[in-house]
């Protein structure tokens, strides 16, 4: 059963547009939504294993430049 999670991503200034092209190029990642709030992007992931939620985005998400910080969760049905 496919784990989904979504990503909440704080971006640099600016960097919004660029980053969500990024963040959707990762496999997983369903879609990246640009939004208003306390964060910039909230990226949809769709995986098979909470592992691999991990992986998305602690190291290929976070790894990007211009990626401030992220939170993850994980949805329970």
């Amino acid at each position: 059963m496919p784990v989904t999670a979504y990503i909440m991503i704080k971006a640099n200034t600016g960097e919004a547009d660029r980053l969500r092209d990024d963040v959707e190029a990762i496999d997983g990642v369903e879609h990246a939504y640009i939004v208003a709030g306390d964060v910039d992007l909230i990226a949809k992931v769709s995986v098979d294993s909470p592992g691999e939620v991990k992986d998305v985005a602690a190291t290929k998400i976070q790894g990007i430049a211009g990626v401030e910080d992220t939170q993850t969760y994980i949805a329970m049905d």
